[in-house]
């Protein structure tokens, strides 16, 4: 490695350090999360005390996506904070921010996805949020379905477990607003997601269908997962 990159890494280190000693204002946290650096915006997405207007949660998740990881994980992670408070859980109620979720659950990093996940299950009674967002959710997924069903396992495993991996946490996301979608479509997805051959995407569709869904053909399918070769999906 060359010096420049031991350079680089005194000065975020020095920055990271002052930006943890010194005591900025809620306003400047938010500029920083505006147009500061990558460790600028990660410090202060982890140093910020709360969400008390519209603003501040506009700017907290124009850094859930589209950010280095650094930042997207912290923003991740206090936003399942902020969100399971009522107080701060206004900001985000709606159809206006569907969009960055839905690309947040499916992030390459799982931590991301989970923080998210979890931070969005907050909005379970909001029907504005709900209303927008599960449509697409579920064409996301039947999207996903439709390239993963064409696969061949054998072959391009690179390109199969990246589109396994968005698959895995639409489902686990569609377990936590399953009363929330048209019966039918999740119908559709459960009954396509059981015969998938990665068992990673059984196993989601059998926690699904723990949920004790009313329908013979349901029913049906969680009986077969039961008794499915892997463990992890038998045990639902």
């Amino acid at each position: 490695m060359n010096n420049g990159y031991y350079e680089n890494l005194d000065i975020n280190f020095t920055s990271a350090l002052k930006l943890y000693e010194e005591n900025y204002t809620h306003n400047e946290l938010i500029e920083f999360l505006k147009s500061g650096n990558i460790v600028q915006k990660q410090i202060s997405a982890l140093r910020l005390d709360g969400i008390y207007s519209q603003n501040d949660a506009e700017v907290l998740l124009s850094n859930l996506t589209g950010q280095d990881g650094k930042v997207r994980e912290a923003v991740s992670l206090r936003l399942v904070e902020f969100m399971s408070n009522p107080e701060y859980l206004q900001f985000f109620e709606g159809e206006k921010y569907c969009q960055i979720f839905l690309d947040a659950i499916i992030d390459i990093n799982g931590n991301i996805c989970r923080n998210s996940i979890c931070a969005i299950s907050n909005l379970k009674n909001d029907a504005g949020f709900y209303k927008k967002f599960c449509p697409m959710l579920v064409d996301l997924t039947n999207n996903l379905l439709n390239l993963i069903e064409m696969f061949n396992f054998k072959e391009g495993k690179y390109k199969v477990n990246k589109e396994v991996f968005k698959l895995y946490w639409c489902l686990e996301t569609i377990y936590e607003f399953y009363d929330k979608i048209n019966f039918e479509d999740l119908k559709n997805i459960l009954l396509r997601a059981k015969n998938i051959q990665e068992y990673t995407i059984r196993e989601k569709a059998a926690k699904i269908l723990s949920r004790n869904l009313n329908d013979k053909e349901l029913n049906q399918a969680r009986e077969e997962l039961k008794n499915d070769s892997n463990y992890y999906v038998r045990r639902f």
